[in-house]
């Protein structure tokens, strides 16, 4: 296994805290990136990874990538992520989800935690019985019927692209292709349906592709196909990493613009190899920030504003056109551009103020 001190040092961060609790099964890591912009925060995953070293280099990939979602788009919040290391995926309980809402509770608000793939409303309440600092409850919020901040942001981003490869952000008759439908790929499904676009779809959960079938008369291929389809825009939407030496050649599109963390496997190998292939990749951490933009407004003053959010997550198209336009001007990779924004803003940030070590108290 590699050096725990050395992976921490190679990506920045402050904390890796490791937790266990015999009792309820309960194990993993809660990883804190930085906190220049202010208090961390972070969903927690729940999965089976095959070791520890996977679970901790996943941690600390999706910390990392929270630290730069939140400067990109204007948050004053720091980078975390949390992982429940599980053996089985059936291992979901309330005695779990307490046992750790414990351990959110012991950073007294230098952590604060949403849901991410396996917790989900349910798992987010278990914990918020154990600490106050749990955001994205639906309850928290004031939404109008299908609205999703997180889908919404992906597809202003996708917007953008359009516009940037082909002179217009005209959805209608483009054809997406959706790697995985959970939430996020739903959501998804509902505003490329609205915007009359033309939409393949594959997820391994088979209801889930029965009921897209269903309500948007969406095409559907097997998982192991989703690479190849010819397609305008590839949204990788489910498990990062997809984006690799054996993916990319398989590609038929134009743009990658998805939901998914981490979809790069290498950031700079495999952003290089977009841009050198003529495709154009929207930043993981800029096209899905949409719902991290949405949970944390509930942290600002006055509590959740439904209009300032969703102006927030507007901001998304201007922020991915002025990456694509300097990507085209320069001749550079997107994901570095997107890097060097969200650097710049931490840096000028940081100049006028100390890291945040002091207790937010949450306005819910």
């Amino acid at each position: 296994m590699h050096d725990i001190c050395e992976l921490m040092a190679e990506s920045g961060h402050k904390e890796l805290k490791a937790f266990r609790d015999d009792n309820t099964g309960l194990k993993g890591f809660v990883g804190i990136h930085d906190t220049t912009l202010g208090p961390a925060a972070g969903g927690t995953r729940r999965f089976s990874f095959e070791s520890e070293e996977e679970a901790i280099i996943d941690v600390l990939r999706l910390s990392w990538a929270m630290t730069y979602k939140y400067a990109i788009s204007g948050i004053n919040m720091g980078g975390a992520k949390a992982v429940i290391w599980i053996d089985d995926n059936e291992h979901c309980s309330e005695e779990l989800y307490r046992s750790y809402g414990r351990i959110v509770d012991s950073f007294n608000g230098r952590f604060v935690t949403g849901g991410d793939i396996g917790t989900g409303d349910r798992e987010l309440r278990w914990i918020n019985m154990e600490t106050d600092y749990v955001i994205g409850l639906p309850e928290q919020f004031d939404h109008p019927p299908n609205y999703h901040g997180g889908g919404l942001g992906v597809i202003r981003a996708m917007e953008a692209c359009c516009e940037l490869v082909y002179g217009e952000s005209d959805l209608s008759g483009v054809h997406v292709a959706i790697q995985g439908i959970g939430e996020m790929g739903y959501s998804m499904l509902h505003y490329l349906n609205e915007r009359k676009a033309d939409v393949t779809i594959a997820d391994p959960n088979n209801e889930a592709v029965d009921r897209a079938e269903d309500e948007y008369g969406v095409r559907s291929v097997d998982p192991d196909r989703i690479f190849d389809v010819d397609c305008d825009v590839f949204a990788p939407s489910a498990l990062g990493f997809v984006i690799n030496d054996d993916t990319i050649p398989r590609l038929n599109c134009d743009i990658v613009c998805g939901a998914a963390n981490n979809q790069l496997d290498d950031e700079e190998k495999h952003g290089s190899m977009l841009h050198e292939a003529g495709i154009l990749y929207a930043p993981d951490y800029l096209a899905n920030s949409g719902r991290t933009i949405d949970d944390t407004d509930l942290l600002r003053k006055g509590g959740y504003n439904f209009d300032r959010a969703t102006a927030m997550i507007d901001g998304i198209y201007d922020r991915m056109l002025t990456i694509g336009k300097q990507s085209r001007q320069k001749d550079r990779p997107t994901y570095e551009l997107a890097n060097e924004m969200a650097e710049h803003r931490i840096e000028a940030i940081g100049n006028m103020r100390d890291n945040v070590q002091t207790i937010r108290t949450p306005q819910w």
